[in-house]
């Protein structure tokens, strides 16, 4: 095919793991066109963004990034894609510089939506509507990090109250395991140590099928120069007691490193987000990790200030978010999303209010994980080492457990793993551990 024109491409990503997957993807559909990476300084032909739409938030940072984007590089063909895109094509169409706007369905398809804009040199706006979103689109990219993404499942079938992301990714859909496991095969040939399952609801894979979540774990766990893998986000109702074992007495391979989606911790408040669970099954699902692999690494995400959440409920969420056991909150305010049941809800709070919830909460998220850590110090602990943010920067890495690791080792250690004792908390860099090779 080739696109002769366009030699050069620049990649902004915004949101989660999946998001991060899929752009590495679209990089290596580009350079089997010829197409590289710009290098940094360097002004692109292409600008790839893409976006996310979990929050107000996101949709006002991908406004931002766009413009940015544009005005720094006006010769350049911009092609947005993500949730944003699929949620919103006539608002992200309408920004001044903007040539491509892609649907969840249409990313992985960029080279030819490419190709016609070469020929037509007009705004291009495709998208499926999420209803007709069927197609299961693979990608497997490590991008700039040592550890690959391995995309297992898209979609979601659950519509909670407060999300557009069944509206923005659609319905739940996945794979055959064989095929997931040939991808992993892949990884490992081409010298991948660590692969993190992504998708928007992994658990449901293989929903409507023959095949489980937990069949498919089992399976990859066996092939071979693979040395870790990790679940990324997981419901914690598809998060059974079957996995958690089986993960702490059987696996080879998946790692003591669980993030589960709380979102609150008052019962009513969650039987108003219409979740799949209550606070006791949240809780068993925590203890159980917690008796079986002590040292798991459990983040868990919070949103603040959700509609409903009187301050009765707000305190009774407190009370059960500070006795659980968990490694650190990733926390979010809540946000107003058009088009979801959560806006004919009653009890709206008032934005300064969801905003100290959310200083709260990250308070005490800020005790646990440093708790957790102070606990590490004095361990041995097996890392594998990445490559260093930037330029100057020293090498990092990660425990089994997901400790982000420093210590005065070269870059020959580069996606290796060795063993260090962890001597304590790193001075100038928050979250990270000191350590010397043992």
């Amino acid at each position: 095919m080739g696109m002769p024109e366009l030699r050069t491409a620049a990649y902004f990503t915004l949101g989660c793991k999946l998001n991060f997957a899929e752009t590495s993807t679209i990089g290596k559909i580009l350079a089997s066109q010829g197409i590289t990476r710009c290098q940094r300084g360097g002004t692109p032909d292409i600008c790839v963004v893409n976006t996310c739409s979990v929050t107000q938030m996101a949709d006002k940072k991908g406004r931002s990034l766009i413009r940015r984007i544009t005005a720094r590089y006006p010769d350049a063909t911009v092609v947005v894609t993500g949730c944003y895109a699929q949620l919103k094509p006539e608002e992200v169409a309408s920004i001044p510089g903007v040539d491509i706007v892609l649907g969840s369905d249409e990313k992985l398809r960029i080279e030819e939506f490419l190709d016609r804009w070469l020929r037509e040199r007009c705004l291009t706006t495709a998208v499926t509507p999420m209803k007709d979103i069927r197609t299961f689109r693979h990608s497997c990219e490590r991008g700039d990090r040592t550890r690959w993404f391995l995309k297992v499942q898209d979609g979601c079938d659950y519509f909670c109250t407060y999300c557009t992301i069944p509206f923005a990714r659609g319905r739940s859909r996945s794979p055959r395991i064989s095929e997931l496991v040939d991808q992993a095969r892949r990884v490992a040939a081409a010298g991948g140590r660590e692969i993190v399952l992504t998708g928007v609801n992994i658990g449901d894979f293989g929903k409507g099928g023959d095949e489980t979540f937990f069949q498919l774990i089992r399976a990859l766990d066996q092939v071979e120069g693979i040395s870790r893998f990790r679940i990324s986000s997981i419901e914690p109702n598809l998060l059974t007691p079957e996995i958690i074992r089986w993960v702490a007495r059987e696996s080879r391979a998946f790692m003591p490193h669980f993030h589960i989606p709380l979102q609150s911790g008052s019962y009513e408040v969650l039987r108003l987000m219409h979740r799949r669970y209550d606070i006791g099954l949240f809780e068993d699902r925590v203890r159980l990790i917690r008796s079986e692999i002590p040292d798991a690494f459990i983040g868990v995400d919070v949103i603040a200030g959700a509609r409903g959440e009187t301050p009765e409920r707000w305190q009774e969420a407190l009370r059960f978010i500070e006795n659980l056991p968990v490694t650190r909150l990733h926390v979010f305010p809540y946000s107003e999303r058009p088009g979801t049941v959560a806006l004919t809800l009653d009890g709206e709070v008032p934005v300064h209010e969801r905003h100290q919830r959310v200083a709260t909460l990250t308070d005490i998220s800020e005790r646990k994980l440093r708790a957790f850590m102070q606990n590490a110090v004095g361990t041995e602990q097996e890392v594998l080492w990445e490559a260093p943010v930037r330029p100057g920067a020293p090498v990092h890495g990660f425990t089994r457990n997901y400790l982000r690791v420093v210590a005065p080792v070269g870059k020959e250690v580069v996606n290796t793993i060795s063993n260090v004792r962890v001597t304590g908390l790193h001075l100038s860099e928050s979250e990270t551990l000191s350590a010397v090779p043992s």
